[in-house]
């Protein structure tokens, strides 16, 4: 379940790590907010992988099988 404040805040910034996990590193509104941060964060930790990825916070319902 999301939150408002995650549905506000849709641009994440993510910390890639192995074995294809990865960490939240924060929200931000504006894309272009993401990506300063992202930029200074390889400035101070330039070995690690980092993404901004879209996440509209929008909940998936899972449809039941149907088994006729």
């Amino acid at each position: 379940m999301t939150t408002y404040l995650e549905r506000l805040s849709p641009w994440c910034l993510v910390r890639l790590l192995p074995n294809r996990q990865r960490l939240t590193v924060g929200r931000f509104r504006r894309w272009n907010d993401a990506h300063e941060h992202m930029r200074i964060l390889r400035q101070l930790v330039p070995e690690a992988n980092y993404a901004i990825i879209f996440d509209p916070g929008l909940e998936q319902q899972d449809s039941p099988d149907k088994e006729n």
